[in-house]
């Protein structure tokens, strides 16, 4: 089963819509953007996901954040996950307490070798079992959410080998198609799922369902 993520949550009622829809993750942005939110109301739509029957796990995005910040707000928002979408060092995400979703950001120079060897890299540098590894369009303007997608040849080549989320551009009308071609691991869609820059609740069933469809 293909695992998805909703990223950019801001709402409660777009996290219980997401959870109940059947995502398996959901995404708090901390880093600054246009979907950041403080720990604060984190904490309220983590506490209400987690008052259902089956919560799915709520990942952390931050970037090139201090290490001390990552890890304190992990912890007192009782994260599952952080994504790191910046461009940490292994050694920065070595000191990571959480698991680890460590988005790689694809060029028009990537390759899939270039995507596969620092795949491996980062393997080595963490311990198994607390690393994943997310593909997303690299962009000027931002580091995420942009809704820029990439080379669909690399995404398939890379998932023919490891384990990944693949984000950017993902819409429910073609997250289908990419599921069928390249056989993820898991999907990662935000600005995919919105409606004039907000959640919109009917998208989110609507990917949701075509995920689980394909």
């Amino acid at each position: 089963m293909t695992i998805i993520k909703i990223c950019g949550i801001m709402e409660i009622e777009h996290a219980l819509a997401a959870s109940q829809a059947g995502a398996d993750y959901l995404g708090l942005v901390f880093a600054a953007s246009r979907r950041r939110i403080i720990p604060v109301k984190a904490m309220e739509i983590i506490n209400a996901v987690r008052q259902l029957a089956r919560p799915p796990l709520i990942v952390g995005v931050f970037v090139n954040a201090p290490v001390t910040d990552v890890n304190f707000i992990a912890e007192s928002c009782n994260l599952d996950l952080v994504q790191l979408s910046g461009d940490e060092s292994w050694d920065y995400c070595q000191d990571i307490k959480k698991p680890v979703i460590k988005a790689i950001h694809i060029t028009t120079a990537s390759t899939v070798d270039s995507v596969v060897q620092t795949i491996k890299k980062g393997y080595n540098a963490l311990t198994p079992g607390k690393l994943t590894f997310l593909l997303d369009t690299s962009s000027k303007s931002a580091y995420g959410g942009t809704g820029l997608t990439f080379d669909p040849r690399i995404a398939k080549g890379v998932a023919s080998k490891y384990r990944v989320l693949i984000a950017g551009g993902l819409t429910p009308e073609n997250v289908g198609e990419l599921i069928r071609e390249v056989k993820p691991w898991g999907v990662d869609v935000s600005s995919g799922v919105e409606t004039e820059g907000k959640k919109d609740i009917r998208k989110i069933k609507y990917f949701i369902q075509t995920v689980r469809d394909a």
